[in-house]
């Protein structure tokens, strides 16, 4: 935790919580704390696991095994591409002026401690329901400017449990807009439509009723969690010390030159955003539907029009690059340990396993499982999606499942296992300045809470 951004309110062993749901989380909290190690280290540790099970579950040898995961660390170059570039977007849209002001007006709403995560946890989820890189920015940058906020008004908020609740709001990012499970199989082209034969459209998957009313119900239901796990009374408190909100992006618009003068210019922006936007009026008119690349656009095309000038477009940029900076150096171990998985059969171990004692009413929450602990070894939905999809896909159709339950199952874990997982953490602790092991003990709150309602909605819509 960085010593100019949070301080503990006392030194010494924390004193006995008043709030018995705390208490009960303490054990977890000390385990995490002792015992977690960096993101960076968490996926190299990933690494030798899964090479190991390899050995020990499959017919691969030592060299299989290594080949594999060397051919796999450029596996995922173009999705990482995606990746990168919706989360350096997502970053820029939430740093853009008016995006900004919005959020310092959130920040104030709050009048109380508990006030203050449950609407850092709600205000994030809907963001990454919208997109998920912006969820994931927004709940860094609005935790810290409510910490700030709150601070000045004289209350004491628990940081670590607002970040937490910014990150929180992740765990129903695969059931918005962005979910890139759904978008795959929504593509023409793509691999589940050759598979299928046909596409699976949006309305079966992100915006069947039963996926809309899950995503609410597990805000809820979240926002209850946090709640009672939240600090009472003479509770340890790590407040934020100083005032650490960015003081906005430093754009140079010194105007010497006639080129300075086109960096300084709004039309040329303007043009790119209305031009982008113009483009997509086009393609949803002619039936397109929502893939990665088209959010990507639409952000852009927001960023395009929020912004006044070409200056501002590049110190954006600048700000955003080092956030991407560590999904860029990890994503290549997480793709080297899918590499490992796919070339050697041990996803389809693994999967197989959990099919094989499923029933068409228990499909959906075995998927869940299976699929919550792949993403522990593979935390990129995308190519979770890729390698997972066709065996649990052709499990549903022997069983007489919808596709769109095996489809949603692999989202809903996913993003479920994404709060123990720290790496799309990283962002969002680095706007905060926190480490994973400081937030780690609440969401995995957020993780059990969330469980429930997902194994839930898949048993309902199995037994449908």
């Amino acid at each position: 935790m960085s010593d100019t951004q949070a301080t503990t309110a006392s030194p010494g062993a924390p004193p006995p919580s008043r709030n018995p749901f705390a208490r009960a989380m303490r054990p977890v909290n000390a385990l995490v704390e002792r015992f977690i190690p960096s993101a960076l280290v968490f996926a190299i540790l990933l690494t030798v696991v899964v090479a190991v099970l390899a050995l020990a579950l499959t017919d691969a040898g030592p060299v299989d095994v290594l080949v594999a995961w060397g051919d796999g660390l450029a596996g995922l170059l173009e999705f990482m591409t995606q990746m990168a570039l919706i989360l350096l977007l997502g970053h820029m849209l939430a740093n853009t002026r008016p995006v900004r002001r919005l959020l310092a007006r959130l920040g104030a709403v709050p009048r109380t401690p508990l006030q203050a995560y449950v609407f850092v946890f709600v205000v994030a989820a809907v963001a990454s329901l919208l997109q998920w890189g912006l969820g994931l920015v927004v709940g860094g940058i609005l935790a810290r400017e409510v910490a700030a906020q709150a601070r000045a008004k004289g209350l004491r908020v628990h940081f670590p449990l607002l970040v937490a609740a910014g990150f929180s709001g992740f765990v129903v990012w695969h059931m918005g807009y962005t979910g890139s499970g759904p978008l795959t199989a929504a593509t023409e082209g793509s691999f589940i439509a050759t598979q299928l034969g046909s596409t699976v459209p949006v309305a079966e998957t992100t915006f069947a009723t039963w996926n809309m009313v899950a995503a609410v119900v597990t805000i809820v239901v979240v926002a209850g969690a946090l709640a009672l796990v939240a600090p009472r009374g003479g509770d340890r408190i790590v407040e934020l010390r100083v005032d650490a909100r960015d003081q906005g992006v430093e754009v140079d618009e010194e105007r010497r030159t006639p080129a300075d003068r086109l960096d300084a210019s709004r039309w040329l922006t303007s043009l790119v955003g209305v031009t982008i936007v113009a483009y997509l009026v086009v393609y949803f008119t002619r039936g397109g539907g929502p893939t990665l690349d088209i959010v990507n656009w639409t952000f852009l095309a927001l960023i395009m029009l929020l912004v006044r000038n070409p200056f501002e477009i590049m110190a954006l940029v600048k700000a955003a690059a080092s956030n991407v900076g560590d999904i860029l150096l990890q994503f290549p171990l997480y793709a080297g340990i899918l590499g490992m998985m796919t070339a050697t059969g041990l996803v389809a171990v693994l999967s197989d396993w959990f099919v094989s004692i499923s029933t068409p009413g228990t499909f959906g929450v075995l998927s869940l499982l299976s699929a919550g602990l792949v993403n522990f070894f593979v935390p990129s939905g995308g190519g979770q999606f890729a390698v997972q999809a066709p065996i649990l896909l052709q499990a549903a159709n022997d069983l007489g499942v919808n596709p769109s339950v095996a489809i949603m199952a692999i989202a809903y874990g996913d993003q479920w296992t994404n709060m123990i997982q720290p790496f799309w953490a990283l962002p969002l602790l680095a706007i905060a300045g926190l480490k994973v092991r400081d937030i780690l003990g609440y969401t995995t709150v957020t993780l059990i809470a969330s469980g429930v309602v997902f194994a839930g909605t898949l048993l309902v819509v199995g037994a449908g």
